[in-house]
């Protein structure tokens, strides 16, 4: 999805980084001002350019079945040529609503003003039962691939219905559709190129929802991404009872911009709807109330669906993005597993959720980390919009390759024929002793590391009091978390070669917990030299000697580590296997640094808690949350490793 929440110490100033509380005052007030000068400049240049270059007219466009769906369309003024349609159906509101209401981007929350220069039909719609449109909305909605009366709608059908009726009622067009969307939006893209209608020659769906259980969103393997969802939940989990033009939320009061302390108060999950949501957020409910993968998960994974693909697909993806990387990976593999001479590419650069067109500006950063270049302009201008004017103008050329992906570390836009890279080899870093990590196997009997988990106590998500969801997250500095009593800190010697992970990484655990259910989280760290020199100007403070940027982290829920539709308790005190995947990287650690892995078993308020006693998240009480000793496992018959690929 692709709300973050915003709290009082996140201060953002006029480059778009987030300042920390303490910082000089006067700075921030100086810039925030700026910023606001600068975006209220730039909206009013959008929307000024938009309504002298563009028409607005707004439909209500009828579906199969009779629903008819809140359409607005922005055909160019000059009509001495024709143009293809580009359209973004979406959740969050065709806003502004009325004729006279122009907003100041044309296809949803994209800044895309080279593509408005370049003339489009665009196309935005408000989805069945949100905001204007008719009907009943389904977060989610399952594809339904048996259509065989009029009622037997999805989101597949609804495109290919507003695509005809568009092409039969916009005049000027060149008979060629194109769909795109981010987040949520994706999902909305994806599901469109199922069955697509003749028309749909390009689509691109960026960072798009694929499994809302296993990788997407509200959990990562089963274990819930608590502050995500419980700051989108009242967004997009409230119903709808008539059509609206205003939001039926706001944003939730947190009273602290501590989230840990808010979330630690909060005590057991069946708080949140008895004390802050009150039955008013239904999807929170079903969120809780199915907490394995049953059928009703199980009909909301689109991978199955994602067979005869037609149009051009350009996936789009950020290795920084909380949120849906797992779908960016997971849609691209299956385009090219099952449609084998489809004409796929995969982006993914380095960036936070939706970062190459909002969020990151140029992309040339990420908190304290910097990319040597404007990663995000470079997509835009080079990728994103030859994409659409080959595919639905001829003009230009595209030649792009199966995956264009950027290299954290080096800094480098590298091409491959196949994502994951095929010229690779395997790479083993085992756990040793003294928390040494090293490509040798564990010789050792009978060893092990352990560490005390207290759900009162979990291990924070950040090193800075926020919501436990700021963007830059998943590249932030974990030195706070290695000198954690319940953190497992293991890390090779220093590297005496660049070592570039590619594609998948696999955590292959042993094991053993004196509760019956636990989490189990970790994390791959690139640490930088003594010497790395700080920013000039660092008006942060940062010290970049001895930084350990995340590069990777990933949780297993421990109950589900044998299957994700039965779970399974731990027996106390008994060794067990825990294995999984972590979402892909291409990330070189360079020569003079160390490549570092952490274990622990909370992430909080990133993750909800876990009780580590045996019960649903939903019937938890204070009493279930329990202490235990959490063993990991080092020796000849019960080793810990990552399980990785690199380059030659």
């Amino acid at each position: 999805m692709d709300y973050r929440m915003t709290t009082a110490h996140q201060l953002i100033t006029a480059s778009g980084e987030p300042q920390r509380a303490g910082s000089n005052t006067v700075s921030w007030l100086l810039a925030t001002l700026m910023l606001f000068a600068s975006l209220c400049d730039a909206h009013a240049q959008g929307v000024d350019y938009i309504k002298a270059h563009y028409t607005k007219r707004e439909y209500q466009v009828p579906m199969r079945d009779g629903v008819r769906l809140f359409t607005t369309v922005f055909p160019p003024k000059d009509t001495t040529q024709t143009y293809p349609l580009l359209m973004v159906r979406t959740q969050s509101g065709a806003r502004p609503y009325g004729p006279d209401e122009f907003p100041s981007t044309l296809i949803g929350p994209s800044p895309l003003p080279h593509f408005v220069k370049e003339g489009y039909i665009f196309i935005v719609q408000d989805v069945r039962g949100r905001w204007m449109s008719e009907g009943t909305f389904m977060n989610m909605r399952p594809h339904n691939p048996d259509k065989r009366t009029p009622q037997d709608t999805d989101e597949s059908s609804d495109t290919y219905d507003t695509i005809e009726w568009l092409l039969k009622n916009v005049p000027n067009h060149n008979g060629k559709a194109g769909l795109y969307g981010t987040s949520y939006r994706g999902f909305y893209a994806a599901c469109g190129m199922i069955d697509a209608h003749p028309a749909i020659k390009a689509v691109s769906p960026q960072a798009p929802i694929m499994d809302w259980f296993i990788g997407d969103d509200w959990r990562r393997n089963g274990a819930l991404f608590l502050a995500h969802a419980f700051n989108y939940m009242p967004m997009i989990g409230k119903p709808r009872p008539r059509p609206v033009k205003e939001p039926l939320f706001s944003k939730f009061d947190y009273g602290t911009p501590d989230a840990y302390d808010f979330f630690l108060r909060l005590g057991p999950l069946a708080n949140v709807d008895a004390r802050h949501f009150k039955g008013g957020v239904p999807f929170w409910n079903e969120l809780m109330r199915h907490d394995t993968y049953d059928a009703f998960w199980q009909a909301r994974d689109l991978r199955p669906h994602l067979k005869h693909i037609q149009p051009a697909v350009l996936t789009v993806g950020g290795w920084f993005d909380m949120e849906n990387l797992f779908g960016t990976l997971e849609l691209h593999q299956r385009l090219e597993a099952d449609n084998a001479n489809g004409n796929h590419t995969l982006i993914v650069g380095p960036w936070i959720h939706g970062g190459w067109n909002t969020g990151q500006a140029n992309g040339a950063s990420l908190g304290h980390v910097a990319f040597g270049a404007e990663t995000a302009k470079f997509f835009r201008e080079k990728i994103e919009l030859p994409f659409f004017e080959y595919h639905l103008k001829g003009k230009g050329s595209f030649g792009a390759p199966k995956a264009w992906v950027f290299e954290t570390g080096t800094n480098q836009w590298r091409e491959y024929a196949a994502w994951p890279p095929q010229n690779t080899q395997p790479f083993a870093l085992n756990f040793h002793a003294s928390g040494r990590l090293a490509t040798e196997p564990a010789t050792d009997e009978s060893a092990f590391d352990e560490f005390v988990s207290d759900p009162a106590h979990p291990v924070p998500s950040s090193g800075e009091i926020g919501s436990g969801m700021a963007p830059e997250l998943m590249c932030a500095d974990q030195r706070f978390a290695s000198r954690r009593p319940d953190v497992l800190t293991y890390e090779t010697d220093v590297l005496e070669k660049n070592v570039t992970l590619v594609g998948p990484i696999v955590a292959d655990l042993h094991v053993s917990t004196t509760g019956t259910d636990s989490d189990w989280i970790v994390k791959l760290i690139d640490v930088y030299p003594n010497n790395t020199p700080d920013p000039n100007p660092n008006t942060s403070g940062v010290r970049m000697g001895g930084y350990q940027q995340l590069v990777r982290g990933q949780v297993m829920a421990g109950r589900f580590r044998n299957s994700f539709e039965k779970p399974d308790p731990f027996t106390p005190g008994k060794p067990s296997a825990v294995k999984f995947t972590l979402p892909d990287v291409c990330h070189t650690f360079q020569k003079g640094h160390r490549i570092m892995l952490q274990v622990q078993s909370a992430w909080f308020p990133l993750l909800a808690r876990n009780p580590q006693t045996f019960v649903s998240a939903l019937s938890a009480t204070e009493s279930d949350y329990q202490k235990a000793i959490q063993r990991i496992y080092r020796s000849r018959d019960l080793p810990s490793r990552l399980e990785a690929r690199v380059l030659p």
